[in-house]
């Protein structure tokens, strides 16, 4: 099936590059491009259908994104987390979805979902304090989705939820200042006693089990895919668009460039960049084709009304973080090999590296721990984690 947003979006894609520049050194993805976005419906993509959504399948969410970050990666990542937001709303109680989308279905949600607020139980459902950190986004949404602990009558934890809290109740922090991804305002939030009735918590062990209340008005099957799949290649899909477009900007640029030192002589004629180039194209295509076969499975699976199995879900967290590390080994190797120039600031090969390493680092694409689940699973020891 056609992939209607993406033929909306590649209109945008020039512009968003000429942007990509500004929008690393200002700190923020401009509004205009924000609203040219929300327009084409990128937003909309996995938000449910009954609150003005497209319900699409999510290899076409995901391959929207690797086209905006080609073109600009800070750009393409706050597409990606806000984009992916409205699908894990649709996990929530009908009554949420209406209290955020019901006047306005553009209405953007953003996250931070460590779990650092500190719940406290009281009759008309809970008090809210905390101050979260990594909020890609947060300027342009409305609503913010936070990690919390509720904690008992002794202090202690005693579950972990994920909590739907208005604008209103929450204040914004500037606090971005980074090497990389410096276009998407991943700035704090900061919450100080704020109420949370029942109706906007879900907890994340139901979310772990593949439940959710809003699966009663959304029964769709992209309502019930893993969270930890869904999100955490949400993660990596800017990082593969983003190493996609400095691959390009290489092969375009040394397509052309003479060597001034070393005996000189084209970079096009020279072995070690004709390798770079094989083994760069090979690592973002290994990439794609992985990650977009395991989201194709899941969805499938969902479709059919199967179980998804512990091995699927192991599966697509292991080829999702080495798609992450495939991503940084082909950036590394095109940056050694472009020369001098690529450390110009402004150097498209130059931003690209800033800004794979930067989402490099998020949680999502922990890559040893990652692995180390899929290997204890296929050994036949149990495995327990919020992000499988």
């Amino acid at each position: 099936m056609r992939n209607t947003v993406l033929e909306a979006v590649r209109a945008l894609l020039p512009a968003i590059a000429d942007r990509a520049r500004a929008t690393d050194e200002k700190g923020h993805v401009p509004e205009k491009t924000v609203r040219e976005l929300q327009d084409a419906g990128v937003f909309r993509m996995l938000q449910p259908r009954p609150f003005g959504g497209h319900e699409s399948d999510p290899v076409d969410f995901y391959q929207t994104v690797r086209a905006i970050s080609a073109a600009c990666c800070s750009t393409g990542w706050i597409t990606s987390v806000l984009g992916v937001h409205p699908w894990h709303l649709g996990l929530f109680t009908a009554e949420a979805q209406a209290e955020v989308w019901g006047h306005d279905p553009d209405t953007l949600l953003s996250s931070a979902y460590a779990p650092v607020g500190r719940l406290t139980p009281v009759d008309e459902g809970y008090r809210l304090t905390g101050h979260w950190s990594f909020s890609s986004g947060c300027g342009y949404a409305g609503w913010a989705l936070l990690g919390a602990l509720v904690v008992g009558d002794q202090g202690r934890p005693v579950d972990f939820l994920t909590v739907l809290v208005p604008r209103s109740d929450y204040r914004i922090e500037d606090a971005w200042d980074v090497v990389g991804l410096r276009g998407t305002a991943s700035n704090d939030i900061v919450v100080d006693q704020a109420l949370v009735p029942p109706h906007r918590v879900i907890r994340n062990y139901e979310t772990a089990q593949l439940k959710g209340p809003g699966q009663k008005t959304n029964p769709g099957p992209l309502y019930r895919l893993p969270f930890a799949a869904v999100f955490t290649s949400a993660v990596t899909a800017p990082l593969v668009g983003a190493v996609a477009g400095g691959y390009s900007s290489y092969v375009r640029l040394m397509r052309e460039r003479t060597r001034l030192s070393l005996g000189g002589g084209r970079f096009a004629e020279d072995p070690h960049t004709q390798v770079a180039v094989a083994r760069a194209a090979s690592e973002i295509e290994a990439t794609i084709l992985q990650m977009d076969h395991n989201i194709g499975e899941l969805t499938a699976r969902a479709a059919a009304g199967q179980d998804i199995p512990m091995e699927l879900r192991l599966r697509t967290r292991r080829d999702q973080v080495r798609g992450t590390e495939r991503t940084i080994a082909a950036i590394d190797l095109l940056f050694k090999t472009a020369g001098g120039n690529s450390l110009r600031r402004g150097n498209p090969i130059e931003r690209v590296w800033r800004d794979a390493h930067a989402g490099s680092v998020h949680v999502a694409n922990d890559v040893e721990r990652t692995l180390a689940m899929y290997g204890r699973n296929a050994l036949g020891l149990t495995v327990e984690d919020n992000l499988i």
